[in-house]
């Protein structure tokens, strides 16, 4: 195993950790899939620029820098995290992808969604102590894929490809997260053992060939036989693989008699009235074979689950153990893709479980509650007030992952709100849970040994997550502790910032202080050669408040000798995300569009990222007139059709949800505030 990268990054060793963990991957992967490596030889190759992350040639795997090259003295766990995964998903492409390549471009999930569903279980091979596999892909796999396959203008994850043009349209978050998914609810319902025994048997029958969808079904049909289960795999995940979008699961408890649930499935979509306006949707009737796991629990425990096969629009079925004090749960650990709604009672129940003893519900279970509570109210499924009171319970929450997903339903609702006069009461109220937790576990000190040591990546992450919802939402406090610790920087000319929050502080201190700390991190910027850090000085000098140096900075991201090409996108989308930046990022973004086409038209997600991130957050009706206005003018152009149209959609959800329920949510926050 070999790494080549520039000398002076050689010499200082950034390169060392890819080497040292590619070299424990191999014998991993050698060890799960009972395949051993085919090559004699395996070498990384880090570049300054290339098109996407990374590139799994056969032998040679192709990295651009951010993604492979580590400072450890600088270095974010963040960061540590995204190099670690990337490097997971590449190694594994020398077995799915390389080794074993699908027979067509249509099922290009096959090798994505495994490498990268396996990034995060060759990641708690790793670090075992992090539950990769069991938290992290809840948040950052299956919740961020369901937003885009909420959408109507979404597609299954399975593509006829005709012609070449086709091919870059199937590599999208779709056949990478979804697929993932998919592999992952798999893998959950087979057992863990048996699913491995299946793939161990796809790979040995197939390497140094060719295979589809149907070949893998079958061997894991095969797998399941031996294991004395009648389970046809085919049957089940066709309707999976060749729909696009999920169901939302309705479960409801009849009023008279215990025991009894009708249980009901619909095709989930963000905004009802797609169906009406697209006779194409309305004329399918989706429905999927469905493995619900379901629980019943009370105050103080929550019965083993049992999977009930779902695979009809409405079905009764009887479960055990359920009266009326104690509330059921669908969808154990979320290991199922797809989302679940109740009746309003069992929502009730719920979260007063949750006010008085969250632990009895797993941590995967509280992040799901959250993250489908939030995501059924923006549809308008539930009710804005019970994600709100679900959030409650925060304040007492120890664990990062339920708050991580909290962060992730609050931050856009929070874009959605930015601009309108009432915006200080939602914030007020998130404030509110927060607090609590952040001043119990206050800041990090700064370690400067850069040790990233496996107990604590909880903690820390959890510390890096409040620190950034309280300084995000207001909290006079992370503000003071932001602006002292860039005042001491600026001053001793030594940073002591921990690697964990720096953006964090940098960010910070850029929106709240004066324009002498724009220039100094603009100077800081131009004078580190670690990669990582250059990258979140870069991002911090987008929080600023002043609309000048916004533009400025905009200006400057097309000059490829101050920001290399693969940041500018970030710049442009990060000056999107702040409300003072909005309207010139949108506004530069039409401007420069034929610059932006030229240069990111071929790059697969580079387009994709930028579309989305400059217009998820318009949310008037002048903005969606503009919107579409430029589409007309300008047509999309080859390979950003797609993005335009999902583009559309959002901004009608976004201008659609503002019409129908922000008085309904203000309503609910004032009563709350005053009461």
């Amino acid at each position: 195993v070999r790494l080549y990268a520039r000398p002076d990054a050689v010499r200082r060793g950034s390169g060392d950790y890819a080497l040292n963990i590619t070299k424990k991957l191999l014998e991993f992967y050698e060890d799960y899939f009972k395949v051993p490596y085919s090559l004699p030889k395996l070498d990384l190759l880090a570049v300054p620029k290339h098109p996407y992350a990374a590139m799994e040639n056969w032998g040679l795997s192709v990295f651009v820098e951010q993604k492979m090259l580590l400072d450890p003295t600088v270095s974010s766990i963040p960061y540590l995290l995204d190099v670690t995964m990337v490097i997971v998903h590449e190694i594994c492409h020398q077995w799915f992808g390389d080794l074993v390549t699908p027979v067509w471009w249509e099922d290009v999930w096959l090798k994505e969604g495994f490498a990268h569903y396996f990034e995060y279980v060759g990641t708690d091979y790793l670090y075992p102590g992090w539950n990769m596999e069991k938290q992290r892909f809840l948040t950052d796999v299956l919740h961020e894929v369901m937003l885009l396959d909420g959408l109507s203008s979404s597609h299954p994850i399975s593509q006829e490809v005709l012609q070449a043009t086709d091919i870059d349209r199937v590599f999208d978050w779709i056949a990478y997260k979804k697929g993932a998914a998919l592999i992952r609810m798999l893998a959950n319902f087979m057992g863990h053992q048996v699913f491995q025994l299946g793939l161990q048997d796809y790979l040995t029958t197939h390497m140094f060939g060719n295979a589809a969808r149907n070949d893998l079904w079958n061997k894991l049909s095969k797998a399941l036989q031996m294991d004395g289960k009648t389970i046809n795999v085919s049957d089940v995940m066709d309707r999976w693989t060749t729909q696009m979008g999920y169901p939302l699961v309705t479960i409801v408890r009849s009023e008279t008699v215990d025991n009894i649930l009708t249980i009901s499935q619909q095709h989930f979509i963000y905004d009802i009235d797609a169906k009406s306006r697209n006779p194409e949707l309305a004329n399918i009737s989706y429905l999927w074979k469905i493995p619900l796991s379901v629980a019943v629990g009370n105050a103080s425990h929550m019965s083993s689950s049992a999977v009930i096969w779902v695979s009809n629009k409405t079905e009764q079925h009887r479960v055990h153990g359920l009266d009326g004090r104690s509330w059921l749960l669908g969808n154990i650990n979320q290991t199922g893709y797809f989302r679940v709604n109740y009746d309003i009672r069992n929502w009730r129940l719920l979260i007063d479980q949750l006010m008085k003893n969250h632990e009895v519900i797993s941590v995967g279970n509280r992040a799901g509650l959250i993250d489908d509570a939030f995501n059924l109210a923006r549809a308008g499924y539930l009710p804005q007030n019970i994600p709100l009171e679900i959030i409650r319970y925060l304040s007492k929450e120890k664990e990062f992952l339920p708050w991580h997903a909290a962060s992730r339903v609050l931050y856009p609702l929070d874009k959605l709100l930015d601009r309108t006069a009432d915006c200080s009461i939602f914030n007020k109220y998130v404030l509110k849970q927060v607090t609590p937790m952040y001043a119990k576990l206050g800041w990090p000190t700064s370690n400067l040994n850069g040790s990233f040591v496996q107990a604590f990546y909880q903690t820390e992450e959890l510390r890096r997550e409040l620190i950034m919802l309280a300084c995000s939402f207001g909290s006079k406090n992370c503000h003071q502790q932001a602006i002292t610790l860039i005042s001491e920087w600026m001053s001793s000319n030594k940073n002591r910032i921990p690697p964990n929050v720096r953006d964090i502080v940098y960010c910070t201190g850029v929106s709240l202080m004066e324009e002498d700390v724009w220039e100094f991190l603009w100077m800081k910027f131009h004078s580190s050669t670690a990669v990582s850090e250059k990258k979140i000085l870069l991002e911090a000098l987008t929080c600023s408040d002043n609309k000048n140096l916004l533009n400025k900075l905009l200006n400057l991201s097309l000059n490829s000798d101050v920001v290399a090409e693969q940041d500018a996108i970030d710049v442009i989308i990060h000056v999107a995300r702040n409300p003072q930046g909005r309207n010139l990022a949108w506004r530069f973004f039409k401007d420069k569009w034929t610059i932006l086409h030229s240069r990111y038209g071929e790059a697969l997600f580079m387009t994709t990222k930028l579309v989305s991130g400059v217009t998820e957050f318009l949310n008037t009706e002048r903005e969606l007139n503009e919107l579409n206005d430029f589409i007309r003018k300008h047509g999309g152009g080859e390979g950003s059709t797609s993005s335009f149209t999902r583009a559309v959609e959002i901004v009608e959800a976004n201008v659609r949800w503002h019409t129908l329920y922000k008085e309904q949510l203000f309503q609910w926050l004032r009563n709350s505030l005053s009461s």
